[in-house]
């Protein structure tokens, strides 16, 4: 087999990355303990400050030197200089049960500090993995631990005490913004970042089965310290998501009730009252845990109020992730049974959900904690503002419209060929790991092409990108010119959702979406009128079909027939002049 030059480059760090990995793991059984207070800056400062970064990297390491169950693994560049850490738990360490393809245990992904300003769970983890290590909370049996300390450095290293407004503590904090101004929570799929980019080689190396994103609530007030966002159900699909929506998330809400820690959904509305009812939050691929889906992941977000103490919230996270991980430990074989069964789910010439709508005709009734909430006249602005009364609490049945349908879909292909000249993606693929080959000659097929129809972008920049959406393609089949090095890619492998959430231009967060293909919507060759006036005269004359096709365009639509350069441009796109590559989509299907 014969790889692009960039996979070979990736195939040598995969190599190395597995030898370095080795290496720390062999180094583990000679860690001797160390005289370190494993007491936390949280702790120490009664619930009201979060450790700072450096504070951090020390902290872990110190943890990982004092116990043979921690280690802490130095991974890519991010956008700071600074390299990402990966720390795991896992008192039966082997190289082959952390990493190998054949692990027996199931493996759980926390990441932390996608929004350093939101650091519950820097600091539960913290509590989290130090508990873990010194035995102050039982050990699972069946789950490795892995804890992404801080995923935005640059945030964290760019600390302040004012930007989150709306939050109640700590009393320093890191910014939302990467060292590159990015939301790294929009960045997943297009991976304009090192971040991103480092991320994906940790969630693809070590494939978990459930993921943990810890994030701070901004919506409405109500009584709770806990909310949780899973992953859409229906759009996970298949076994997993009916595990999900029926066992997980009721098993999670059942032990934190029996702790008194009580939770609910994402509270999804913004500047009205909650009792109204609102719908899921539709998180897709550009989101954490919609990109997690893709690869069958069980995925959610700890979103933690924002009004209440920071001490609450930290301890509220950390109790959270306990009680997931006696879940997951409870039930590590039959979600790796269903994983499994998820990635057989979708085959070549099955239909795939490209977009999803809430359902209307479904929903669900929550008991919810909430507190009165009005509409007053603002002494600022003269308008009416909402005013929550926490002095009135309420349990209240809410609407909740948590189930979704698909609105646009595809027919899975046996393959996509991408042009070679298409090396971003093609990149990026390479970053998750997708297999492919390449063309070792010259040749053609029969395939089927887009041409994009009609999008609808954006009026204002959206994470350094002016994004489509609605977009909507027209298709044809065609005998299509391949050339040495192109790349096929296969659709019978790991990440097919990937590959058709991204390759799929009217997929919600697909790389045309995310501007990758802009370059086919600007028409690059034209026409001078008075030059092909005399040419567009004789192609209709030698056409009496397009002749009369043109003359009832002209009756029937006021608007063209007021506009003599619209005329000629229609007729130009209609002759052997107008350039093919204008709206047709570069990468074409086989099969399917």
């Amino acid at each position: 087999m014969k790889y692009p030059k960039t996979m070979k480059r990736n195939i040598i760090y995969s190599y190395i990355s597995l030898l370095f990995f080795t290496l720390l793991i062999f180094s583990c059984g000679e860690k001797q303990s160390e005289d370190f207070d494993f007491t936390t800056r949280f702790e120490q400062s009664e619930g009201l400050e979060t450790a700072t970064y450096p504070e951090i990297v020390t902290f872990y390491e110190a943890l990982a030197n004092a116990h043979p169950s921690i280690s802490v693994y130095t991974m890519q560049k991010t956008d700071s200089g600074e390299r990402l850490q990966l720390v795991t738990y896992n008192p039966d360490r082997t190289f082959e049960s952390e990493f190998g393809g054949k692990r027996e245990k199931a493996l759980i992904l926390i990441n932390n500090g996608i929004h350093p300003g939101e650091s519950d769970g820097i600091d539960a983890s913290m509590l989290l993995m130090r508990d873990l290590a010194e035995g102050n909370i039982d050990s699972p049996k069946n789950t490795i631990i892995a804890v992404i300390p801080v995923y935005n450095i640059g945030g964290a290293l760019n600390r302040n005490s004012g930007t989150r407004t709306n939050q109640n503590g700590p009393k320093d904090y890191g910014f939302r913004g990467n060292a590159r101004n990015y939301d790294l929570n929009r960045d997943f799929i297009k991976t304009d970042t090192k971040n991103a980019m480092a991320f994906t080689h940790i969630f693809r190396t070590v494939k978990p089965d459930v993921f943990i994103d810890n994030h701070v609530s901004n919506g409405a007030d109500y009584q709770y310290v806990l909310t949780h966002l899973f992953t859409q159900h229906n759009k996970l699909g298949g076994p997993l998501g009916d595990y999900l929506h029926t066992s997980l998330m009721p098993q999670l809400e059942d032990s934190l009730a029996q702790k008194d820690w009580d939770i609910t959904p994402y509270v999804n509305v913004f500047n009205n009252v909650p009792e109204k009812g609102f719908s899921q939050f539709k998180d897709s691929p550009r989101y954490s845990t919609g990109y997690t889906a893709l690869y069958n992941t069980l995925g959610m977000m700890v979103e933690t109020h924002m009004l209440k103490p920071y001490k609450d919230r930290v301890n509220g996270t950390y109790e959270l992730m306990k009680s997931m991980i006696q879940i997951v430990d409870q039930d590590a074989k039959k979600i790796m049974e269903k994983r499994n069964e998820n990635f057989a789910y979708f085959k070549t010439g099955d239909t795939y959900p490209l977009s999803w709508d809430v359902d209307t005709t479904k929903s669900s009734t929550l008991a919810f904690k909430g507190y009165e909430g009005t509409f007053i006249n603002s002494e600022i602005t003269g308008k009416k503002r909402l005013k929550y009364d926490t002095n009135k609490p309420f349990t209240k049945a809410v609407n909740y419209k948590n189930y979704f349908a698909p609105n646009t879909s595809t027919t899975i292909p046996e393959k996509y060929i991408i042009p070679k000249g298409y090396w971003n993606i093609i990149e990026r693929l390479e970053q998750n790991k997708i297999k492919m080959t390449t063309i070792k000659k010259d040749t053609s097929i029969e395939a089927t092409t887009y041409h994009i129809a009609d999008f609808k972008t954006r009026k204002s920049p959206y994470e350094g990108h002016y994004l489509h959406y609605n977009t909507t393609v027209t298709s044809s089949d065609e005998l299509v010119a391949l050339f040495k090095g192109d790349v096929v890619v296969q659709t019978n492998q790991e990440g097919l959702r990937y590959i058709l959430e991204t390759l799929e231009p009217a997929a919600t967060d697909s790389f045309f979406n995310w501007n990758f293909f802009d370059t086919i919507l600007q028409q690059k060759e034209g026409f001078s009128p008075y030059v092909w006036e005399d040419k567009a005269k004789k192609l209709l004359d030698s056409n009496p079909a397009l002749q009369l096709e043109f003359n009832e365009k002209k009756k029937t639509d006021p608007e063209f027939a007021a506009n003599w350069y619209t005329q000629l441009d229609w007729i130009h796109k209609q002759s052997s002049n107008y350039e093919k590559a204008h709206l047709r989509y570069p990468i074409v299907r086989v099969g399917g």
